[in-house]
């Protein structure tokens, strides 16, 4: 017969890590859907009609998720053991280059709306950070503070950084794309064609004792710690 404490201790852990992987996922859906707004709210403002036809105008779950990427794998990914490459994603926007204002290039227009992604996750950091602050002079206790930096400032600061890779599919390559000069359309037109590939590779690489994406995204790491030691510092001060 099973140790009634040792068995108590296995179903505790697995109610934590369910209770944990839930809360990323809503996390992480509120992070997409902002994401993704900021891509259709600045194509509109460029004269691009086509994301409001779309619904994607508007901040519900509803228009922004795909249920594979931002809702089964995600969930799969943070039940799974660490060190499992997560993969996710949201539905991406559709966006008509020819709508936008002709008081900007193609490209620039293109830059500036692949570059709002990102920026609203920086500003939802900014919002969860003004909310750490808030309980924690309200008297909020270290574990709630710490999660809401968990799940709320970590995430969307992982999420600027990783989009902003200048790699194929990720909002980073059409930001470069958008400052690099014409006579780099051959790189330009390779990076989009094998970007995808490149990701893979990266995503995998730790399963073969390899550097991959946590040594390129370790500056956000640690741009995110040194952010919520700060908070910390301004709530206990």
């Amino acid at each position: 017969m099973a140790d009634p404490v040792v068995s108590r201790a296995v179903l505790d852990l697995g109610v934590d890590q369910v209770r944990d992987a839930l809360l990323y996922l809503i996390a992480f859906v509120a992070s997409v859907c902002v994401h993704e707004f900021g891509h259709a709210f600045v194509a509109d403002k460029l004269g691009d009609r086509l994301p409001r036809m779309q619904g994607r105008l508007t901040l519900s779950p509803l228009a922004h998720i795909d249920p594979l990427g931002t809702i089964v794998l995600p969930l799969a990914g943070a039940l799974m053991p660490a060190g499992v490459p997560m993969i996710a994603w949201g539905k991406p926007v559709m966006t008509s280059p020819n709508n936008y204002t002709r008081k900007l290039s193609q490209r620039t227009g293109s830059m500036l709306v692949a570059l709002a992604g990102p920026m609203m996750n920086l500003v939802l950091a900014v919002v969860v950070s003004v909310v750490v602050i808030v309980a924690g002079k309200a008297g909020a206790s270290f574990d709630v503070l710490k999660g809401i930096l968990h799940f709320g400032l970590f995430l969307n600061v992982m999420l600027m950084f990783f989009n902003l890779l200048p790699i194929g599919p990720l909002d980073g390559a059409t930001v470069l794309a958008g400052l690099l000069p014409r006579s780099m359309e051959p790189f330009i037109e390779w990076n989009r064609r094998y970007g995808t590939l490149i990701l893979l590779v990266l995503l995998m690489a730790p399963t073969l004792k390899l550097p991959g994406l946590g040594v390129i995204m370790s500056p956000a790491v640690r741009l995110a710690e040194a952010w919520a030691v700060g908070l910390l510092r301004m709530v206990a001060a």
